[in-house]
């Protein structure tokens, strides 16, 4: 192609740069394509020969020559020797009009600093979406401004955002609800068998099976001494009946009370050593204390889903205080409530339900030794099987490459900030569709608080500059001042008293 020459329009400058979008007409049809690569002809040394990724179309206005209503895919292919030209600001403003789709303006296009960049509301919760970068670029900014800017938009929506870090309770504490160890009174009997033998069960190879074969028969003995249970024309051990803690005790007492060797007994008796471990530790009271017996699985979903929202439309689980070899069984329990509550209410006017997951490597791992294997299987189902009961997904994580494989797959729509890693680069270039591979070798370039965004949130791949978000809706994720902190000095010993009384009590 010919090379192209700016002037001020900042898109005509960036003209035929790798990442940039060209034009070529095509009868009353204008083709939009992607330069994915450049190379200069060795024959003439004055063209250029580039490999192009084609966007979409859209129709010729006859006065201006412009591009209007704009649509992904292509239906006619241009013909060699068709004439290439740059694609202008106000064509793009043209490509990114929202053609009364519901949407949510995130930030600016590059280089442009009018044109607005704006997500598909439904197009990116309908098939899931992922946000990737280092730490330091941004990232729980960005995430932030998405979640406000739809909470702004549908205020009676249904989100649940899983918080390892304790950084999103103040940035929604206006429009959202915030529950940790405090506050989130999870009732244990909620857990299915899987979850309770990852809870009970410490024994591994047969001895596990084992374990895992008396704690099935004795849970199921359990939960079918509640009233409840006379009701149901079909009891299993997965069944979200409430029972008594004491009672799981007792039926393993006299299971065990039943054996004629005491070598028998060993199963037994790790599991009871279990049970009486969890009942008197006090980091565990926020889901196995002895008040969490009651039935309250409706008022429990109804605060956890926002049904309804009344205006706060988001739930923040602040992991952060909670005993670490149990988060995942924390996270396993309501990932699956949403998903379970989904298929359940088929047949019911659908609320669909998004779930955040920040820190999502630590949950859905690419390595499937070790904890949290049921967490992983239930996000893994949302993944694949969510959308349609309407589930969404959003998963946040710095390390894509440590995400299980074909996980990053099932996202619809991918947003890559900054990767320093060349591992995560290749991953997140695997999974990125191919009319946004021109983008790709930007994203170790990228500045903070800058993404490429490609896939079914958006009309077609596009590098963004996101918006400033009001501090009051910033997560506490900032970066300590070294140098200013340090100058200050006084009231060192009653910082360390206050901190040591939190730290011995596990509270804030």
């Amino acid at each position: 192609m010919e090379r192209l020459a700016g002037n001020e329009d900042p898109i005509l400058a960036m003209a035929g740069n790798v990442g940039s979008q060209i034009k070529l007409r095509v009868g009353n049809s204008w083709i939009v394509a992607t330069v994915r690569t450049l190379a200069l002809d060795d024959r003439t040394a004055r063209h250029l020969l580039a490999d192009i990724d084609f966007l979409g179309e859209g129709d010729q206005e006859r006065l201006t020559g412009r591009i209007f209503n704009f649509r992904r895919g292509v239906t006619r292919f241009p013909l060699p020797g068709t004439e290439v030209l740059p694609v202008s600001t106000a064509d793009m403003q043209e490509i990114y009009a929202s053609h009364d789709r519901a949407r949510i303006e995130i930030g600016t296009v590059y280089p442009t600093e009018k044109t607005r960049a704006a997500l598909h509301v439904d197009a990116l919760l309908g098939k899931h979406f992922a946000l990737l970068g280092s730490t330091g670029t941004g990232k729980s900014t960005a995430t932030a401004l998405i979640l406000h800017r739809i909470c702004d938009l549908s205020p009676q929506g249904h989100i649940v955002m899983v918080d390892p870090h304790g950084e999103y309770g103040a940035a929604f504490a206006n429009n959202g609800e915030v529950y940790d160890a405090g506050n989130l009174e999870l009732p244990y009997w909620l857990m299915n068998f899987e979850e309770h033998c990852e809870v009970f069960v410490t024994s591994h190879g047969p001895e596990r099976a084992q374990d895992c074969d008396i704690l099935a028969k004795c849970l199921l003995a359990a939960r079918s001494r509640n009233r409840l249970a006379e009701g149901l024309g079909r009891l299993t051990v997965d069944s979200p009946v409430p029972y008594l803690l004491s009672d799981l005790s007792a039926i393993l007492a006299n299971e065990m009370g039943k054996l004629e060797k005491s070598t028998s007994t060993l199963p037994y008796l790790r599991l009871r050593t279990r049970l009486d471990e969890i009942k008197a530790d006090p980091r565990y009271s926020f889901m196995f204390s002895g008040m969490l017996v009651a039935d309250s699985m409706q008022s429990f979903l109804s605060k956890i889903f926002r049904l309804p929202a009344e205006g706060r439309p988001i739930s923040i689980i602040d992991t952060s205080s909670m005993p670490s070899e149990i988060t995942h069984v924390v996270v396993s329990v309501l990932a699956r409530l949403i998903f379970d509550f989904a298929i359940w209410s088929r047949g019911e006017e659908q609320k669909p339900i998004l779930l955040v997951c920040e820190e999502a490597h630590r949950y859905i791992p690419a390595n499937t030794a070790g904890e949290g294997q049921s967490v992983r299987r239930i996000l893994e189902r949302i993944a694949k099987e969510g959308r349609k009961y309407g589930v969404s997904l959003g998963l946040i994580t710095q390390r894509p490459s440590d995400l299980a494989e074909g996980v990053l797959s099932q996202c619809g729509t991918i947003l890559a900030m900054r990767l320093n890693n060349e591992r995560d680069q290749m991953f997140v270039k695997g999974a990125m569709p191919e009319g946004s591979r021109g983008f790709l070798d930007a994203i170790p370039a990228l500045r903070n608080r800058e993404c490429i965004v490609c896939g079914e949130g958006v009309s077609i791949p596009v590098r963004v500059g996101f918006d400033d978000l009001e501090p009051a809706r910033r997560p506490a994720s900032a970066d300590p001042v070294f140098t200013e902190l340090w100058r200050r000095s006084g009231g060192e010993g009653e910082m360390i008293e206050r901190t040591i009384n939190r730290w011995r009590s596990q509270g804030r």
